[in-house]
């Protein structure tokens, strides 16, 4: 519960593990970022010092829950869920944690103020993929969308201070831009997974009714067509996200807009790349080489002395966000 925060025994609980425990383990969270992430890694550092280790702690938890079951063998991956669950509501109750990951992500929560619901529902998300849902509409994977990739930027507003409840919805579409970009990237590497998340109302619409019953079998490149369509059509979807995304960045503390702004235009470069091979999905898996992100970054710090008038316009203050985003009524249309 969004409130869980606020009770007398998460807090009486987290002051007592804080005063005997030692520093949070950054350093382990810190490394996970840079391994798997080179993007978010990247934009990370573009942070201020006060809430750039937050955000890297966060990155770390996800990834942690995300490996729990994705690493797990397919009949032991509702209990992988089942257990993260668990250890959520550990976390939020302020009990003493085993891992220096969950140590450090109560830590995170306990500060920022996190929402119980926002980890709980990037969960949901993770089972969406163990139950094998079968996306029928675009609503249904922008649901998905928006739990695993929408809920990281809300809980990232958090992390950054952000005052105006106006921003959640805009980064909730940032994350979901960036997770229809990786669907978009990954067709032929999900469909190996046994995966298939481009909406059977799109795949008809562009001639490949039925591909889904196709699960299991290699990919008929007689799909190719299709489905370079079905993807040109996500891609479009995604355009429209970021564009929300990009109003609301003009709502954030001029390096958290920075860090905002490179990590939007490192995936939406991803996109630019699938157009150049004309959205076939069995090409070489597009990827945004180091010199062209560091030149976007630049283009990024270009904006910096604008976002920082209006930051001083604004008089940015770090403070409490108290409104929970909920799916689909605070979220769509776009």
């Amino acid at each position: 519960m969004a409130t869980a925060l606020e009770s007398p025994s998460f807090r009486r609980r987290y002051a007592e593990r804080s005063s005997r425990a030692t520093p949070p383990d950054i350093e382990l969270c810190r490394r996970t970022i840079a391994r798997h992430s080179k993007s978010f890694s990247l934009a990370s550092r573009l942070l201020a010092a006060s809430c750039r280790d937050d955000a890297v702690v966060l990155y770390a938890w996800c990834r942690a829950a995300d490996d729990a079951v994705d690493l797990a063998r397919p009949e032991d991956q509702a209990r992988a869920v089942e257990r993260l669950r668990a250890e959520l509501a550990s976390v939020y109750r302020g009990d003493s944690q085993s891992t220096a990951i969950l140590a450090t992500f109560q830590d995170v929560v306990a500060r920022c103020r996190i929402p119980q619901e926002y980890p709980e529902e990037l969960l949901c998300g993770m089972e969406m993929d163990v139950i094998h849902t079968r996306y029928e509409t675009l609503q249904d994977l922008l649901l998905y969308c928006y739990r695993v990739a929408g809920i990281v930027g809300l809980m990232m507003c958090h992390v950054m201070g952000v005052r105006d409840r106006r921003a959640l919805r805009h980064a909730a579409h940032l994350g979901m831009a960036m997770q229809l970009t990786n669907i978009c990237r990954d067709v032929l590497e999900d469909w190996q997974r046994g995966r298939l998340y481009v909406p059977a109302e799109i795949l008809a619409s562009c001639g490949a009714a039925g591909l889904v019953d196709q699960l299991g079998r290699p990919l008929s490149r007689s799909y190719r067509a299709s489905l370079g369509q079905a993807v040109e059509s996500l891609l479009r979807e995604a355009d429209r996200f970021y564009r929300s995304g990009d109003e609301g960045t003009t709502l954030l503390d001029w390096r958290s807009a920075l860090a905002t702004r490179t990590a939007r235009l490192v995936y939406a470069r991803i996109g630019d790349r699938i157009a150049r091979q004309r959205y076939d999905v069995f090409a070489t898996r597009a990827y945004v080489p180091l010199v062209d992100k560091l030149q976007l970054a630049l283009r990024a710090m270009a904006r910096a002395p604008t976002d920082l008038l209006g930051e001083l316009r604004q008089g940015f203050l770090r403070d409490r966000l108290t409104h929970v985003l909920r799916f689909p009524q605070d979220v769509l249309p776009v």
